[in-house]
């Protein structure tokens, strides 16, 4: 099977949690049951920097107009891993915290730069690589939960190819004001409690949660955990609803 894993994490390149140790060591794990995965990253400082033998694939634009560019090479590994790289400067390249300014506030224009990373996985999904589809989309954590949606836009409201999500931790949820929203690509359908909505804003988390085919988690004990209101954030009773596609 062809996997395209979607991370804004990846050991040894760039970690601040547990995060980047999973999505560094699950594709070779994967590669061991006859799978090639394939990586896709957002561009910041560390992952360019660690790029091997980078070239331009395509250039696409974003949902507000900004023209982006998918690039792909190698990263260090043994066998070393296909990647594909989001090349987008204004959002990506800037140095410290991958997610936080100085003062440790998160980044105003997050919604913008994980929403580009997502349509970065559909130009993909729709075979911007001709040496190479994916059958299946694997997103990890809030950065990578508007993958399942966007490929449903894409698709006609039917997945354009099926997706994995898996939630490392579900505290952090990609909570963006809904005056955003129109910047996501998404039509106004998708803003709602069966979506994005949470109340009164928009979460990344949650659209992973609601349109990915199969929800995992780190273990069986966390995925036993999320499904009750202590440990749950609010999600869960989607989590509930969706505890026979939860693993």
């Amino acid at each position: 099977m062809n996997i395209l894993q979607v991370s804004a994490e990846y050991h040894p390149l760039l970690k601040t949690g547990g995060l980047a140790d999973v999505t560094g060591a699950l594709p070779a794990a994967l590669r061991a049951h006859g799978c090639d995965v394939r990586v896709l990253l957002p561009g910041f400082p560390a992952v360019l920097a660690g790029l091997q033998q980078p070239t331009e694939l395509r250039r696409f634009h974003a949902p507000w107009g900004a023209e982006l560019r998918l690039l792909q090479g190698t990263l260090p590994g043994k066998p070393a891993v296909h990647a594909y790289v989001l090349d987008a400067p204004g959002l990506l390249d800037r140095p410290g915290n991958p997610y936080e300014d100085a003062h440790k506030q998160p980044y105003a224009d997050n919604h913008r730069r994980f929403a580009a990373l997502a349509w970065a996985a559909v130009q993909l999904a729709q075979g911007s690589d001709a040496t190479w589809q994916p059958q299946l989309v694997h997103g990890h954590d809030w950065h990578a939960g508007l993958v399942p949606a966007c490929l449903v836009h894409a698709g006609g409201g039917q997945p354009l190819l099926p997706s994995v999500f898996t939630v490392h931790n579900l505290a952090y949820q990609g909570l963006f004001d809904v005056a955003r929203f129109p910047e996501l690509g998404l039509p106004w359908s998708f803003y709602q409690q069966e979506g994005l909505e949470f109340w009164g804003q928009v979460s990344f988390m949650k659209a992973g949660l609601h349109y990915a085919n199969r929800l995992t988690t780190v273990s069986p004990s966390y995925a036993r955990e999320i499904q009750t209101p202590e440990h749950g954030c609010g999600l869960d009773g989607l989590l509930r609803r969706r505890q026979g596609d939860l693993s």
